[in-house]
C-alpha cells in the first residue's frame, strides 16, 4: 500500500492521548497502528485552570513520540484535536505552541458540540447500517457527550462538564470507596446532567450506545466477571458498585478486567454511568469501538458528506439564522478575494495551501461580517464577533472561529483593538482585503475594480510591508465617496507599522 493512502487521527483526551494510523483500501479504512498513552492531562489543571508544568511536559513528551511515528505524512492526511481539558485551560496557547512543534502538525481545540458530532460519526461508521434512532453516550475524562441521531446524521448534540477524572478527583480524592461517596458523586452528576432529561428521554431513541474509555472499562470489568457481552445493564452496574465498595479503597481494588491505568478514574466514571442510567431510564447500553478519532478518520477520507466541506454549510446556516444579507455578503467576498489575490506574493492556486486557506476564510468572514446587524446598527461588528466566538459551529475548531470573529470585529472601526494580531502577515492581509472590500461595496452594489490596483512596496518607513492603493486617472472623479473612504482608511493604517498610501495615476 502506498504512503499516499495513509491517514492518521490524534485525539488529545483528558485521560489519554491516542494515535490511530491506517490505510485506505478500496475506500475502506484499515487500521495498521494504534498507540495509546495515559497522560491524564485532565488531572493537571490547577485551581486557576492552568495546566501545571508537569502536565504540559507529559503531553509534549507523548506528542513528540507521536510526531516521530508520523514523519513523512502529508499535512492533509493527519488531523489532531484536543477536547475538554484544553477547552478549559487558560494557558492552552502556551501548551499548544510547543505541542504543535513536537507533533509536527496543527492541533485544533474543538468545541463540545463539535466533539459530539465527530463522536457520533465515528460510532455510526462502526455500526451496521440501520434506521434505528440512536442515543450515543461518551463519558470522557472531563466531559460527557450525549448525541441523538439516525443513520450517519446527528440531530441533537450536547456536551456536559462532568467526566471520570473530574469526578474521581473531586469525590474520591483520597482513594476511599464508600457507599456515601458514590451516592454524593451520583447526585452531583445528576445535577449537571439534569437538563438532558427532556431532549434525551427514551421516547426519542430506540437503542443506546456507549463510546470511549469509561463505557469500555465498565464493560471489560463485567465481561471478565462473566456477565453477558454486548450490553451493560443496571444489574451489572449494581454488581460493580458493590465490588468497588467492598474493596474499600483503590489500593485494595483487585478486579479482573480493570486495567491499572483505569483504576484511578473508575469510581468517577461508574458514578456518571449510573446517573445517566437513572436519568434517561436506560435498560441496556451497548459498547461500541467507534469514537472521536474514528469520526476524524471519516472526515479525512471524505466519507461523511460527499467530500463537501461541512464548514461551508455552517457558514450558510449562521448567515441565514442571523438574517445577514446573503447577496451583499457574497459581493463583499468576491471583492475581498480579488484584493487578496492582488496582494499575494505568488499566484493563488492549490499548490499554495496557506494562501488558499486565507482566501477561503476571508470569504467566510465576508459572508458573516453583518451577522450582528440585527442586534445593533452601530456596533454590529462587535456583536457579530461575539456570536462567532460563542457559536456552536460544526466543522470549525475554536481557533478558526476566533480568527473569523477577529476579522468580523476588525472589518470596521479603529485598528488599535487588533494591534496584537496585526503582526501576523496572513491575518493582516486578510483584514486589509476585507476592510477595503466593505468600503468599496458601501453602496451595496458591485464596485468598479477595473481602475483600482494594490501593490506591496518592497520597503516601508520601518522596513516593513508598505501597501499602495493606486487608482486610474479619473477614478476618484467617478467615485468620490469611495475615494474619500479609501483616503480615510489609508490614514488609519499610516498610524501603524504597516503604512498604506492612496494615490491616483
Amino acid at each position: 500500500m502506498t504512503s499516499e493512502n495513509r491517514l492518521a487521527a490524534i485525539d488529545l483526551g483528558s485521560n489519554s492521548f491516542r494515535l490511530e494510523i491506517g490505510v485506505l483500501d478500496h475506500g475502506e479504512f484499515q487500521r495498521t497502528d494504534y498507540i495509546k498513552e495515559t497522560v491524564r492531562q485532565g488531572a493537571g489543571l490547577d485551581s486557576e485552570r492552568n495546566l501545571t508544568a508537569s502536565a504540559m511536559q507529559s503531553g509534549w513528551d507523548c506528542l513528540a513520540r507521536f510526531g516521530e511515528r508520523l514523519a513523512g505524512f502529508r499535512p492533509n492526511t493527519v488531523r489532531a484535536v484536543a477536547t475538554q481539558t484544553l477547552r478549559e485551560a487558560r494557558n492552552r496557547d502556551v501548551f499548544l505552541a510547543r505541542a504543535t512543534q513536537a507533533l509536527g502538525f496543527p492541533i485544533d481545540v474543538i468545541s463540545g458540540r463539535e466533539e459530539a458530532r465527530l463522536i457520533f460519526q465515528g460510532v455510526a461508521h462502526t455500526l451496521a447500517p440501520a434506521d434505528e434512532r440512536r442515543l450515543v453516550i461518551d463519558i470522557g475524562g472531563r466531559s460527557t457527550e450525549l448525541i441523538l441521531g439516525q443513520g450517519y446524521k446527528p440531530r441533537v448534540m450536547e456536551s456536559f462538564r462532568v467526566g471520570s477524572i473530574a469526578w474521581s478527583s473531586r469525590y474520591f480524592f483520597d482513594g476511599q470507596l464508600t457507599r456515601k461517596s458514590f451516592e454524593i458523586a451520583e447526585i452531583a452528576a445528576k445535577a449537571v446532567l439534569d437538563e438532558a432529561i427532556d431532549a434525551y428521554q427514551p421516547a426519542n431513541w430506540d437503542i443506546a450506545y456507549g463510546s470511549a474509555g469509561t463505557v469500555g472499562a465498565v464493560s471489560d470489568a463485567l465481561l471478565a466477571a462473566g456477565w453477558p457481552s454486548g450490553a451493560i445493564t443496571q444489574e451489572g452496574l449494581d454488581w460493580l458498585l458493590d465490588k468497588l465498595i467492598s474493596a474499600q479503597s483503590l489500593d485494595r481494588l483487585k478486579l479482573a478486567g480493570i486495567r491499572e491505568d483505569r483504576k484511578a478514574v473508575i469510581s468517577g466514571g461508574l458514578s456518571i454511568t449510573r446517573a445517566l442510567f437513572s436519568l434517561l431510564r436506560i435498560d441496556k447500553l451497548h459498547p461500541t469501538s467507534g469514537g472521536l478519532r474514528h469520526g476524524l478518520l471519516c472526515e479525512l477520507r471524505g466519507s461523511t458528506d460527499g467530500n463537501s466541506d461541512l464548514r461551508v454549510k455552517t457558514v450558510n446556516r449562521l448567515a441565514t439564522k442571523f438574517g445577514a444579507d446573503r447577496t451583499h455578503g457574497a459581493r463583499v467576498g468576491r471583492v475581498a478575494t480579488n484584493l487578496l489575490s492582488q496582494m499575494a506574493d505568488k499566484p493563488l492556486d492549490d499548490a499554495n495551501e496557506d494562501w488558499m486557506r486565507s482566501l477561503r476564510k476571508l470569504t467566510w468572514a465576508a459572508e458573516l461580517h453583518e451577522i450582528g446587524s440585527h442586534i445593533s446598527h452601530s456596533d454590529y461588528h462587535k456583536h457579530g464577533a461575539y456570536v462567532l466566538d460563542n457559536a456552536d459551529a460544526m466543522g470549525f475548531s475554536l481557533a478558526e472561529l476566533h480568527r473569523l470573529s477577529l476579522l468580523v470585529l476588525g472589518h470596521r472601526g479603529k485598528l488599535r483593538k487588533l494591534e496584537a494580531e496585526l503582526s501576523n502577515d496572513y491575518f493582516r492581509t486578510q483584514l486589509i482585503a476585507l476592510r477595503l472590500a466593505v468600503i468599496l461595496c458601501h453602496a451595496r452594489r458591485d464596485p468598479d475594480l477595473s481602475g483600482l490596483h494594490l501593490h506591496h512596496l518592497s520597503q516601508g518607513p520601518q522596513g516593513l510591508a508598505h501597501l499602495r492603493v493606486q487608482c486610474a486617472k479619473g477614478w476618484t472623479h467617478d467615485y468620490p465617496q469611495s475615494a474619500y473612504l479609501l483616503r480615510e482608511e489609508a490614514s488609519a493604517w499610516q498610524k501603524t507599522p504597516w503604512p498604506m498610501e492612496f494615490s491616483e495615476s
